[in-house]
């Protein structure tokens, strides 16, 4: 999917293993197919899972998350990820790695959930929650400081770059049009909050139809909390978004921003990866079309 991605296999896990954490060197070592961009997974016996970054921004995400997530599980309604070990560069492989505890689930493609509003209800409560915890005096700098957590108005340029990169595949000067409206809402002016910044399908997981957990932390920052509302349409369906918005209760330009952020997030996405993974691409797409019509419905 990148240019510059460092490539791993089964073989290399099992020589970091034995390398670093040799009691689990004997487990079996198995692929794990994701169209995630950043790490490459491969399970660990039955109740573990080896993460790698694959790409050097990925990196910073393995402190990141060893530090946090403990902190922060415990305030959600939902499982999120538990690190369970870090491992460090060797056996060739260039950057720090972890082991977490496997999360039982599948992608939560809207066919895999039964109740398309139960799923608006509960995404909701999971972003309240996450928004409502304590930064306890953290602040957005170092690895909590993300462009997703910034002004809407940081992303214009890249944004535009995008929109001309997607000349063949939408109506540019639509998109165009769109853009330029939500550069007109005004920025967040409340505290920072914590924010997953990256609440797509597949950062979510689902079993027997209900959501169950929200994996992969590596956007967490501190920032305005709209854009965990992307998810609104990266996902849910039309007839569950008022409901979504209604369970979060923001307020308007909050939610306008959320929206702008999908559309921004999308852009960029489609024509990156477009041919190399067409399953982000396709979630991309769908938040593009699904802001655009919102736009010219007047929602």
């Amino acid at each position: 999917m990148h240019v510059d991605e460092v490539g791993t296999d089964v073989s290399l896990v099992g020589r970091l293993l034995a390398a670093q954490f040799p009691q689990w060197a004997d487990l079996p070592i198995e692929p794990v197919s994701s169209a995630g961009t950043d790490n490459a997974l491969y399970r660990l016996g039955d109740d573990m899972v080896v993460r790698l970054p694959r790409i050097h921004w990925a990196n910073g995400q393995v402190d990141k998350e060893h530090r946090w997530l403990p902190r922060l599980a415990r305030h959600l309604p939902l499982a999120i990820p538990v690190p369970l070990a870090k491992g460090t560069p060797g056996e060739g492989y260039p950057w720090q790695w972890s082991v977490y505890r496997w999360l039982e689930g599948e992608t939560a493609t809207l066919e895999r959930i039964a109740d398309p509003r139960q799923l608006a209800i509960d995404l909701a409560q999971f972003i309240t929650a996450l928004h409502d915890i304590d930064t306890a005096g953290q602040l957005p700098a170092g690895s909590l400081r993300s462009y997703r957590g910034e002004p809407l108005a940081c992303r214009d340029e890249e944004t535009r770059v995008a929109i001309a990169a997607c000349d063949g595949l939408l109506d540019v000067e639509l998109v165009t049009e769109v853009w330029e409206a939500h550069l007109q809402i005004p920025a967040w002016s409340g505290p920072p909050v914590w924010i997953h910044g990256d609440i797509q399908p597949g950062n979510l997981l689902a079993i027997q139809g209900r959501l169950s957990a929200v994996i992969d932390f590596g956007t967490l920052a501190i920032g305005d909390p709209a854009v965990d509302q992307i998810v609104a349409w990266n996902l849910l369906p039309a007839d569950s978004r008022d409901t979504f918005r209604e369970s979060l209760a923001v307020d308007n330009a909050t939610w306008a921003r959320g929206r702008g952020w999908a559309l921004s997030i999308g852009l960029v996405a489609l024509p990156y990866y477009q041919s190399t993974n067409p399953v982000l691409a396709g979630v991309s797409r769908r938040a593009i079309d699904e802001v655009l019509a919102d736009y010219q419905h007047g929602a």
